[in-house]
């Protein structure tokens, strides 16, 4: 590990100082991934795969419409918990407001 100023850490002077456990640490490191995580790894790549092919446009609602086109079963508030998380963020277009004044002042 090498901090950002050039100098390097090791990995037991970071574990005390974080007061974890070497054991631990490493556990933690070679866990297997739940089936909870699986599916929602799962679902953030289908999640960016549509975000990507809106051009970046599709927001939460469109995006849970579109998995649930799809067969998943998942909720417009987790959507946008995963976007969110991801940081995805739909594209929000200013609607055209005419700014400019009639040239015939007479009414």
């Amino acid at each position: 590990m090498r901090e950002q100023g050039g100098r390097q850490l090791n990995v037991s002077g970071v574990l005390r100082h974080l007061g974890v456990s070497r054991s631990g640490y490493n556990t933690w490191k070679n866990r297997i991934p739940s089936n909870r995580e699986q599916r929602k790894n799962k679902i953030k790549d289908k999640i960016c795969d549509i975000y990507d092919e809106s051009h970046q446009n599709y927001g939460a609602p469109k995006i849970a419409k579109k998995l649930k086109e799809e067969g998943e079963t998942i909720s417009e508030k987790t959507v946008g918990n995963y976007m969110r998380e991801m940081g995805l963020k739909a594209q929000w277009i200013k609607p055209y407001t005419i700014t400019t004044i009639d040239s015939d002042f007479s009414t």
